[in-house]
């Protein structure tokens, strides 16, 4: 089984490094496909200089205009060929060792989409606000989809790729969450979830969703509930 690790990248360049490095270790079968989103602190020249370097299975493509989050993943979708997707973010904030949880439960299963959950086990490894923030946009996506999610925002949502490939995202900023999430329910596929450790960070350290991102949220919740 193998999976596409998709990393959007913006500023980032105290951690790309490292993201990169640990998700290349994972001893899974896979590909690993960076997207820099026109980065502008040095981040681009870093992963220049490591396309330079390094040998290995690791694609990297560039935008020359900043397309937000949800673009780049839709660039690095276009590239993937795995059995299934993830997205892997480059701040640290996801240990790349959880994915493996993931691998195993889609492996054991042959589940079509397995979200990786920050709140399964508790809400503390984030800000309590950050979690209200978390808590209300799953609990609208569960009243409105009937779901049963605890963690509609996670970043670890890894999905079959011929699935995801067919919803026809259109999001380019942080409204990627859910839309995706609400298409998968639209298609009457089941999301499983799974346990994950998580270390959110501050906005000193660089963290770039906003309460804007949350009201984006609700709106694309609310336009996909009365839209087909």
């Amino acid at each position: 089984m193998k999976i596409s690790i998709l990393i959007p990248v913006f500023d980032e360049k105290k951690t790309v490094l490292d993201v990169i490095d640990l998700v290349d270790n994972l001893d899974i079968d896979k590909e690993i496909i960076i997207v820099d989103d026109c980065s502008t602190d040095g981040t681009r020249e870093i992963l220049k200089q490591m396309i330079r370097t390094r040998v290995g299975g690791i694609k990297i493509f560039f935008h020359d205009k900043n397309q937000g989050k949800g673009g780049a993943i839709k660039t690095a979708l276009e590239q993937a060929s795995g059995d299934y997707v993830i997205v892997q973010d480059a701040d640290m904030e996801y240990s790349p060792h959880e994915i493996i949880k993931l691998v195993d439960f889609a492996d054991k299963t042959g589940a079509e989409a397995v979200y990786g959950s920050r709140f399964l086990e508790t809400w503390k490894s984030t800000t309590f606000i950050h979690y209200c923030i978390n808590w209300f946009l799953t609990s609208l996506t569960n009243v409105l989809f009937n779901a049963g999610l605890t963690d509609m925002e996670t970043c670890y949502k890894m999905i079959k790729r011929d699935l995801i490939q067919s919803l026809g995202i259109r999001a380019r900023k942080f409204e990627f969450e859910p839309e995706v999430t609400v298409k998968i329910l639209k298609k009457g596929v089941k999301i499983y979830e799974v346990p994950i450790s998580y270390r959110g960070r501050g906005y000193d350290e660089g963290k770039k969703i906003t309460w804007r991102d949350g009201v984006e949220a609700v709106i694309a919740l609310l336009k996909l509930r009365f839209s087909n």
